[in-house]
C-alpha cells in the first residue's frame, strides 16, 4: 500500500505493520502533499460539512445587516481562506483544506457556479432584451470602456512602483489587464442579488444582466490577449474571441428550434422527468465544457444555454429541480475555492493603502458612475439607472478569478492581487444598500414582466 507524503510540522508519522497511523483529522498539523482517493473522499466530506456550516452562518448574519445571502457568502468564502483563518489558525486551516483536496473543489466550484448561470438564463427575458439592446449595448460599453482607461492610467504609473507587477510585465500587458480588472462585472454575484430581490423579469433586472454578459464577455476577451502576448499564443486570443461568437451565433440563430423537441418532451411528460433532466445537464456540461476550452469561463456556457431554452413547463421543472440544490450546496463551493486563494493581510503599508484608495475610487466613478450616465442618456428613468450603475459596480468573485489568473500566470505581484481584492470586496458591500435606497426612493419594486409563451 502507497504511504501518503505529508509535511511534518508537530510530531511524527508512526508505522504499524502496512499502514500509516495519523493522528484523527490530522490534528497535529500533517498536510498532504498527496491523497489516497479514499484520503480525498474522507477530506472531501468534512470540508463540505464546514463550507456548508460556515456559510448558512455568515449568510444569515449578513441578512441580519441588510446584505442579501450572497454576499454573507462571499465574506464566508474570504473567511475561511488564509486571510483570516488561515491567518490566526494556519495549521488548522491547512488540515481541512489540504492543498491536495482543491483540485476537487475547483471542478465543483466551476461545474456549480457555470449551473447557476445555466438557472439564471432560464429566467433571461430574451425578447425584453431584444427592445432593450441599444440601452445594454450603451451601458455595457461604458461600464468597459470608462474603467478600462482608468485603469490603464493606474497600472502606467504603478509600473514604477515595486512589487506591483512582475518583473517581466510589459507596460501594454499590465494596461491591458489593469483595465481588463477594473472592468469586470460580478456577473453571478450580479445575478444572485437580482434573482434575491424578484427582479429578474423587470426592465431594471434584465438590463443589468443584459449588459453585465456583454460586459464581462468582453473583459474575458481582453484579458485573453493577456494571456496571449504572455507567451500562450496568439491562437488563445483568437481561438477565445472567436469561439464565443461562435456560440453565441449557434443558440441564438438555432436554439430555440434545435431544443423545441425536448421542450415537447417535458410536455408530454407532464412535466421533468429523468429522460429530459439528463438530456439538459448533458446539453449544459457540454456548452459549460466549450466555453471553459476555448478560454472564456464555463458560466457564459451555462447562462447561454439557459437564456435559450423554451419557455414553459421546460424552464419552471428545471427550476423546481434544480435551484433549491444549487443555491444550497454548490454554489458556497464556489465562494470558498476563491476565498482560499485570496490574501487580505497584504496591503500593510501607508503607500499601498494609498494605491488601494486610488483603485477604489477609480473603480466605482469609472464603472457605476459610467453605467449611470449611458442609462440616463439612452432614456431611462433616474431609479432604472441608479440601479444599473449601483449593480454594474459590483465586482464579486468574478474578480477573484480573474486576479487569480493574474497571479498564476505572472503578470500581477501578491500586494497589488490583494488591493484589488479589498476594491472587489467594497465595491460589492455597497451594492445592497445602495440599491435598497435606491429601490426606496422609486417607492414599490416594478412589476416583472409577463413570461414568454411556451414554444411548441
Amino acid at each position: 500500500m502507497m504511504k501518503p507524503k505529508f509535511h511534518q510540522e508537530k510530531c511524527s508519522v508512526f508505522s504499524a505493520g502496512q499502514k500509516v497511523l495519523v493522528c484523527p483529522a490530522q490534528i497535529c498539523g500533517f498536510r498532504p502533499v498527496t491523497m489516497t482517493p479514499a484520503e480525498l473522499s474522507i477530506t472531501f466530506f468534512f470540508q463540505m460539512a464546514f463550507i456548508l456550516g460556515v456559510s448558512r452562518l455568515v449568510g444569515i448574519l449578513a441578512r441580519r445587516i441588510g446584505q442579501p445571502q450572497v454576499v454573507g457568502e462571499m465574506i464566508a468564502g474570504v473567511a475561511m481562506g488564509p486571510s483570516l483563518f488561515g491567518y490566526f489558525c494556519p495549521s488548522l486551516q491547512g488540515m481541512i483544506f489540504p492543498k491536495a483536496s482543491l483540485s476537487l473543489l475547483y471542478v465543483l466550484a466551476q461545474f456549480g457556479v457555470g449551473l447557476y448561470m445555466f438557472l439564471v438564463g432560464l429566467e433571461f427575458q430574451t425578447s425584453h432584451f431584444r427592445g432593450r439592446l441599444r440601452s445594454a449595448a450603451s451601458v455595457s460599453a461604458a461600464g468597459m470602456i470608462a474603467p478600462f482607461l482608468l485603469g490603464s492610467v493606474i497600472a502606467y504609473f504603478l509600473l514604477r512602483v515595486p512589487g506591483i507587477f512582475s518583473e517581466k510585465t510589459r507596460p501594454f500587458e499590465a494596461m491591458l489587464f489593469m483595465g481588463a480588472a477594473m472592468s469586470i462585472t460580478a456577473f453571478p454575484m450580479l445575478a444572485r442579488i437580482i434573482h434575491e430581490r424578484g427582479i429578474s423579469g423587470t426592465p431594471l433586472g434584465t438590463l443589468a444582466l443584459a449588459a453585465g454578459a456583454i460586459d464581462d464577455a468582453a473583459a474575458w476577451c481582453v484579458l485573453a490577449l493577456v494571456l496571449a502576448s504572455f507567451g500562450k499564443g496568439a491562437s488563445v486570443a483568437v481561438v477565445a474571441i472567436g469561439g464565443g461568437i461562435l456560440y453565441a451565433a449557434v443558440l441564438t440563430l438555432f436554439g430555440r428550434k434545435l431544443l423545441a423537441p425536448l421542450h415537447r418532451m417535458v410536455e408530454r411528460d407532464g412535466g421533468v422527468r429523468e429522460r429530459s433532466l439528463g438530456i439538459v445537464l448533458m446539453l449544459y456540461t457540454f456548452g459549460a465544457w466549450f466555453t471553459d476550452f476555448i478560454g472564456i469561463h464555463a458560466v457564459f456556457g451555462g447562462f447561454l444555454l439557459g437564456a435559450m431554452m423554451p419557455r414553459g413547463l421546460l424552464t419552471s421543472g428545471l427550476r423546481r429541480v434544480l435551484e433549491p440544490f444549487v443555491v444550497v450546496f454548490l454554489l458556497p463551493i464556489f465562494f470558498c475555492y476563491s476565498g482560499l486563494n485570496t490574501r487580505l493581510d497584504m496591503v500593510n503599508t501607508p503607500a499601498l493603502l494609498g494605491i488601494a484608495v486610488l483603485v477604489l475610487l477609480a473603480s466605482i466613478l469609472g464603472k457605476g458612475g459610467a453605467c449611470w450616465a449611458a442609462a440616463r442618456l439612452n432614456g431611462e428613468d433616474q431609479r432604472t439607472a441608479l440601479g444599473v450603475g449601483t449593480l454594474m459596480n459590483a465586482r464579486g468573485l468574478m474578480e477573484l478569478i480573474i486576479l487569480n489568473i493574474g497571479l498564476q500566470e505572472g503578470v500581477i505581484q501578491p500586494p497589488l492581487f490583494a488591493i484589488m481584492v479589498l476594491m472587489a470586496i467594497v465595491t460589492t458591500l455597497m451594492t445592497s444598500p445602495i440599491f435598497e435606497w435606491v429601490y426606496r426612493r422609486g417607492g414599490e419594486e416594478p412589476a416583472p414582466v409577463p413570461q414568454p409563451a411556451a414554444v411548441e
